[in-house]
């Protein structure tokens, strides 16, 4: 089971476990974190998301400020890139898997205290992607 924060385009959040997300797919699904024991899951369309976060907790830490493009990488991360998402957010992180003709990508953020352990960016969610 994965730990996920699933970000909507339309600005909702949902958090739960998955068990079936794949990037070739256009679909997984969600328990959500507050379900009641034994709840059926929620099938999410992946074209609705904006970005899927693989967290180490629901809690997070809001207060906390993400890195900036000059954190240092981990050795062999792959290339450092730059997400802006069509609502303005931003995201530094690396990856070894940014491909245009791909519907999304993996994104390790640069920040290694940062709650989140990796991301899959939805491309028609992006403004502009670059590479740093």
């Amino acid at each position: 089971m994965n730990r996920v924060v699933a970000h909507f385009q339309d600005g909702r959040l949902l958090k739960g476990l998955t068990y079936d997300f794949l990037p070739s797919r256009d679909f997984f699904h969600l328990t959500a974190a507050d379900a009641a024991p034994g709840a059926r899951p929620v099938k999410i369309r992946v074209a609705e998301l904006k970005a899927i976060f693989f967290v180490k907790s629901f809690a997070g830490d809001p207060q906390r400020p993400q890195a900036n493009e000059e954190a240092a990488p981990e050795p062999g991360a792959g290339r450092r890139i730059r997400i802006v998402f069509k609502d303005g957010e931003v995201l530094v992180g690396t990856t070894q898997g940014y491909d245009r003709s791909r519907h999304g990508f993996f994104v390790v953020p640069v920040d290694r205290e940062s709650n989140n352990e990796r991301c899959f960016v939805v491309a028609v969610a992006t403004q502009e992607v670059a590479f740093l």
